[in-house]
């Protein structure tokens, strides 16, 4: 049992996130809103770039909650949910929604899970990637 305390997501970290997301986004073209939740579930920081679709900034932050209470990529997880998937019901059964489409990521230090990143308002595809290297800040 690995007893050695993780350093938590910190806002200076969360503001990194929404940075290099940004960044990301805006040189593909794409108003998107960014979420970043701490490792319990709530939100850190938050960022909506002002010609984002409103439900964008709804479903980053679901998509990052999805993330952290799964740890995946909710990339990786669409597939569970069709109707022949073992979590087939899992997107109703909970009070809290999930969203299980490509856009958010559990967000690790030294291996242990500090949070998630969402982001909302490209294609599922584009969000995916633009949170992919907005990890790659920290």
């Amino acid at each position: 049992m690995n007893t050695t305390a993780v350093a938590p997501l910190t806002a200076a970290d969360a503001e990194a996130l929404i940075l290099a997301a940004r960044r990301a986004a805006d040189q593909a073209g794409v108003p998107v809103s960014i979420s970043v939740l701490d490792a319990g579930g709530h939100l850190l920081a938050f960022r909506r770039d002002e010609r984002a679709l409103l439900i964008s900034g709804e479903t980053s932050t679901a998509k990052a909650y999805t993330a952290l209470q799964l740890n995946a990529p909710t990339a990786d997880l669409a597939d569970l949910v069709k109707p022949e998937g073992p979590f087939h019901s899992l997107p109703t059964a909970l009070h809290k929604p999930l969203l299980f489409i490509a856009g958010g990521v559990p967000i690790h230090r030294d291996g242990q899970l500090i949070g998630a990143l969402g982001i909302g308002g490209g294609a599922p595809e584009q969000d995916h990637s633009f949170a992919q290297t907005a990890l790659q800040a920290l």
